[in-house]
């Protein structure tokens, strides 16, 4: 599976974006979908994740300003980011889980400004 992600930007504190991950293939049978990002000078870390039966992941600082979801006919997953803070400045990655395997999106850049 090839992932394609896209929707980064440059956006002030308290705004809104929303990233899309395009697949080259059917992502029905993908056991989990997810983000990850990397802030400059940090570690990679999940930020949220979906599930085949779509249960969802959110990491505590963005339970509640974050929504991940996905739309199984367009082969898309999405990550909806509201009320972002300095701290949601990072690449963003999104990635797909099998037990056989692991792929990963290129980055996009998310840069909130104060």
């Amino acid at each position: 599976v090839q992932l394609q992600a896209s929707g980064g930007g440059l956006v002030q504190a308290g705004g809104s974006l929303r990233l899309s991950c395009a697949a080259s293939e059917s992502i029905k049978n993908i056991h989990i979908m997810g983000w990850y990002r990397q802030a400059p000078g940090k570690q990679r870390e999940p930020v949220a994740t979906i599930s085949n039966i779509d249960s969802t992941y959110y990491k505590d600082s963005v339970e509640d300003r974050f929504t991940i979801s996905r739309d199984i006919a367009k082969n898309m997953l999405y990550l909806q980011m509201d009320r972002l803070k300095r701290e949601d400045t990072a690449v963003y990655y999104c990635y797909a889980w099998n037990p056989s395997n692991t792929y990963w999106g290129q980055g996009t850049l998310v840069t909130v400004s104060s």
